[in-house]
């Protein structure tokens, strides 16, 4: 199963897209754990994924978070903005499973 962790100011603004991540996910018949914490949470929670997505709001924040995520070898990246501002869970899932290199 791939765990896919969001993380953006508050939690909130990613919620959508993990919904629309989650069903795409679905509809290619993939199990995945996706899902979204505020920045404050979010080195807490990478522990458990397999991958972090963050909001383009959250970008200068991803060079600390990439620091965090080595300890777990774990990639860190900003969710494409075209993708984050359509919500479109299958450009993110996409992203999101080439950071995990294809599959895992």
């Amino acid at each position: 199963m791939k765990k896919i962790l969001l993380a953006c100011s508050s939690g909130m603004s990613t919620s959508l897209l993990v919904e629309k991540m989650k069903a795409h996910a679905r509809s290619i018949g993939e199990e995945a754990e996706i899902w979204a914490v505020g920045q404050e949470q979010a080195k807490q929670e990478m522990a458990k994924a397999d991958v972090v997505l963050i909001g383009p709001q959250m970008s200068f924040l991803k060079g600390d978070l990439q620091k965090e995520a080595a300890k777990y070898g774990i990639s860190v990246e900003v969710i494409n903005m075209v993708a984050y501002g359509m919500a479109d869970g299958k450009a993110a899932y996409e992203q999101a499973i080439s950071l995990m290199g294809g599959t895992r």
